[in-house]
């Protein structure tokens, strides 16, 4: 049988070596339960996990802003390289306020300008606190103006720009992700698709994948009980993650991670798969973050 040439390309797209290089795995390691005081143990654990990419938030870094070199060199010396570097700490987020958007502007592309200096090609972004009447439509506007400035801006300085949808922040469900997407521009404002949070917020991450394919650059990736699988029915208000822990390392069956895999090799998606666990409360983060590697590799087949 002969081949046509969409049908070898789609083969070829599909097969597990073009897969391997098609995907960059990292993982975020402000896991509760042990990494969350000390970022190069969590640097160091995570690389003595199997993992060479890590993912971290700005505010333990904010001291080597004037001394990038000496930060290259310790993370040279244990073994890994960023993946990205996350807003947050005293970094304006309230995204939804036209009157910060100047400081909000600022505080960004001198996070980009850092990060760049240590190969990251993307910025990601959680939104900040939500409030208790919620995110209204003029909030959505203002931050659909705000972001596609950045995207703007961001994609000057050679960079991509990424917004997480996030429980418990001013952009957390279908309806403004909906709204966010459609009113910004999808070469300069893209997203970042976190499985648990998706599914907490009552969405399915795989019709997620499917819906927005090749908006989003990042995926961070996390598991949550099995009966959530599909999208929780419930709302769930701010936990305590080391009590009663709603996410949880890859496998326990709330996220359908094979059908996730399968609709990005349908259309040869390229970008980070980056593990996340926001707590680790009956194993070292160490062995958590082992299971998701081992999980990913011998599920996924993508080398990690």
């Amino acid at each position: 049988m002969t081949l046509s040439r969409r049908d070898f390309l789609a083969a070829a797209a599909a097969s597990p070596l073009a897969a391997a290089s098609r995907y960059r795995v990292g993982i975020t390691t402000n896991t509760r339960g042990g990494w969350e005081k000390d970022v190069f143990l969590s640097f160091r654990e995570a690389r003595q996990a199997g993992y060479h990419n890590v993912e971290s938030f700005v505010n333990y870094f904010v001291s080597y802003f004037d001394r990038p070199e000496e930060l290259r060199k310790k993370i040279a010396e244990i073994g890994v390289r960023f993946v990205t570097i996350s807003n947050g700490g005293s970094m304006e987020t309230h995204f939804e306020d036209p009157s910060r958007r100047e400081k909000i502007l600022e505080d960004h592309l001198r996070l980009v300008r850092f990060i760049r200096q240590f190969g990251c090609d993307h910025l990601k972004i959680n939104t900040g606190p939500r409030r208790p009447t919620g995110t209204t439509a003029e909030d959505l506007k203002n931050m659909a103006v705000v972001f596609n400035e950045l995207g703007r801006r961001i994609t000057d300085e050679g960079l991509k720009f990424g917004v997480h949808a996030h429980m418990w922040t001013q952009f957390e469900n279908r309806h403004e992700i909906d709204t966010i997407m459609e009113a910004t521009d999808p070469h300069q404002v893209y997203f970042v698709l976190d499985t648990g949070h998706i599914t907490m917020a009552g969405m399915d991450p795989v019709e997620m994948t499917r819906r927005l394919g090749h908006r989003i650059i990042e995926f961070h990736l996390k598991d949550t009980k099995p009966e959530n699988r599909g999208g929780a029915r419930q709302r769930r208000d701010r936990n305590d993650v080391m009590k009663d822990p709603i996410f949880f390392q890859l496998g326990t069956g709330g996220v359908d991670f094979p059908g996730i895999k399968a609709e990005l090799d349908r259309i040869a998606w390229q970008g980070w798969l980056t593990v996340e666990l926001d707590s680790s409360p009956y194993r070292p983060p160490e062995e958590s973050a082992r299971i998701s590697r081992e999980y990913i590799e011998k599920v996924l087949q993508i080398r990690v």
